[in-house]
């Protein structure tokens, strides 16, 4: 039976198998200097989530998608969003994204990298749109914790929380 729920302690092996190969797509599309091998290693997702990202996962009898948020200040980030080679484009992303966002009570943010056209067309037809360079540079530097390169190769997309039928 299809769930989207929050990952398990003893999930992050499948959490980091899914996330490597799903980041197979960004080698050599983004700059080779910020590429690592393994592109998540346990010690990073361990960070990640001592650092506050919550993991949610798609689990269709085994873990099929991640995609992590993480309170920040006044807004959501929407963190390491991936989906298992050979489901993709079946909407186990849409499906994730749209759980995130319609529990967040605030604006969702979501950062990637430039040249990853894919994955900023899938933010673009869920409704986030990208803001533009000087705010992007703004964001980046508000809300996450990275290097200035990043900052660089980097875009910014926003969303504003869904309307709650409470506010009518």
């Amino acid at each position: 039976m299809t769930a989207i729920r929050r990952c398990r302690e003893d999930e992050r092996d499948a959490m980091l198998a899914i996330v490597n190969a799903a980041a197979e797509a960004y080698r050599g599309v983004i700059p080779l200097d910020r590429w690592h091998e393994p592109y998540m290693s346990r010690e990073d997702l361990d960070g990640e989530i001592a650092d506050g990202v919550v993991f949610w996962g798609y689990d269709d009898d085994e873990l099929l998608g991640v995609m992590g948020v993480q309170a920040r200040e006044d807004v959501d980030l929407i963190r390491h969003a991936y989906v298992r080679p050979g489901h993709q484009g079946r909407g186990v992303g849409r499906a994730l994204l749209e759980h995130l966002r319609a529990t967040a009570k605030r604006p969702v943010l979501v950062g990637t990298w430039a040249a990853a056209d894919w994955a900023i067309r899938f933010y673009e037809r869920n409704g986030f749109v990208l803001v533009d360079a000087a705010r992007k540079d703004e964001l980046l530097r508000r809300y996450w914790s990275i290097p200035d390169r990043q900052i660089e190769t980097s875009v910014v997309l926003e969303a504003a929380p869904p309307v709650s039928d409470s506010a009518y």
